[in-house]
């Protein structure tokens, strides 16, 4: 447009000069080498206005073939990326049907021409891993790693993998990797939350669940039911690489409301137990049940290696005459006397908590019990009853 304007304004100023000096047209030589060229004025504008009219048509000409030759090359290129996109596509619906193999050759077929050629490369992989293909798997994720911004999706899908194929340290390196590079990503800490509980790390466990609870990918109900497995678990660690004296040194240093938390009230006591510190164990929990009822707590009574039991039998008479509903404390005093051989005491103990809940341990013991005393008929009454509750 600005050289056809360009073109106008030089041709009328042409012919307003020339107007004007009709009649004087002047004189123009041009000599180069041994050859001269004689022209008038006018004639010389007329030659330089068809001499740029001739060069910008030529412009026009050379533009409009090469914008055919790429608008025909694009439309090509176009082809191909609706036709690779459209292979994905159907790709991904076999994946989803569990269709493998066919969705490994539909992605695959076309990815050069992707836009996204990472899409198409971590399908492949998916289909790949589902077809238990691990050198194809491998090669379509290296594949995928040498696309642009492709580590977090990469590292992911590889993550997830080795998740469900249970190599869960594999998974470890790769999402330890990533939460480097990425620490405010929200799947990679909830992946590393199902590795930690795997590989039994509690302490790296209990790090990550406030992040996790802060930014709603665990409910308050999820991080603390979380966080008291990984104190117990953790607990389990210290018992075994510090002893009892180790063990009871962290759980001074556990915050005051863990410390009430009767499922770790309880791991403790059994960690004290398993460390031969019975006795310790006794100090808690006697302190505990004088204040709250914990029937798991009951439960450990019993099963303390003990010299004198009758500090425990004591306390749990207390107990039940306290609270005569007291399920718990009758079953762990009826299993004190079976190991005294007063069968009917535990008899009656063992009655007394099956009349308040019903327990297939308790009833094994009564079984026990009845037998002990020849009611052979009664004991395979009962026996029948505990087969009913396992049913």
């Amino acid at each position: 447009m600005f050289r056809t304007i360009f073109l106008f304004v030089v041709l009328g100023l042409g012919l307003f000069v020339g107007s004007q000096y009709s009649g004087q047209q002047g004189y123009v030589l041009i000599s180069f080498a041994d050859k001269t060229i004689e022209m008038s004025v006018t004639t010389l504008v007329i030659f330089i206005i068809a001499a740029l009219a001739a060069l910008f048509f030529l412009e026009f000409i050379l533009k409009r073939a090469a914008s055919m030759s790429y608008n025909t090359w694009n439309w090509f290129s176009v082809r191909k990326l609706r036709r690779s996109r459209r292979y994905t596509n159907e790709g991904i619906i076999k994946l989803l049907e569990g269709d493998f193999k066919h969705a490994e050759k539909k992605v695959m077929r076309w990815a050069n021409h992707h836009d996204k050629p990472l899409l198409c490369y971590l399908i492949a992989a998916e289909a790949a891993f589902s077809q238990g293909d691990e050198n194809k798997r491998q090669q379509y994720l290296e594949k995928a790693s040498e696309q642009d911004d492709s580590t977090l999706a990469v590292g992911l899908t590889k993550a997830k993998q080795d998740i469900r194929a249970k190599n869960c340290e594999l998974a470890f390196d790769t999402l330890t990797t990533l939460s480097g590079q990425f620490p405010n990503n929200t799947l990679i800490l909830d992946l590393l939350k199902g590795v930690y509980i795997e590989l039994k790390l509690w302490q790296p466990l209990i790090d990550i669940i406030p992040k996790l609870a802060r930014d709603k990918v665990l409910t308050k109900q999820e991080a603390d039911s979380y966080l008291i497995r990984a104190h117990s678990g953790l607990l389990e660690d210290v018992a075994q690489q510090q002893g009892s004296e180790g063990l009871v040194a962290h759980w001074d240093r556990l915050t005051k409301k863990l410390k009430s938390d009767p499922t770790l009230i309880t791991a403790f006591a059994k960690q004290l137990i398993a460390r031969k510190a019975d006795y310790e164990a006794l100090g808690v929990i006697k302190s505990v049940l004088k204040k709250n009822h914990i029937e798991e707590l009951y439960a450990l009574l019993p099963e303390m290696n003990l010299s004198d039991r009758h500090p425990v039998s004591q306390f749990l008479l207390s107990a039940v005459k306290k609270d005569p509903n007291n399920a718990a404390a009758h079953s762990a005093l009826g299993q004190l006397y079976i190991r005294d051989q007063n069968w009917t005491e535990a008899q009656k103990h063992l009655e007394q908590a099956l009349e308040k809940r019903s327990n297939v341990s308790d009833y094994a013991y009564l079984a026990d019990a009845l037998e002990h005393q020849n009611l052979n008929q009664a004991a395979r009454d009962v026996s029948r009853k505990a087969l009913t509750l396992v049913k």
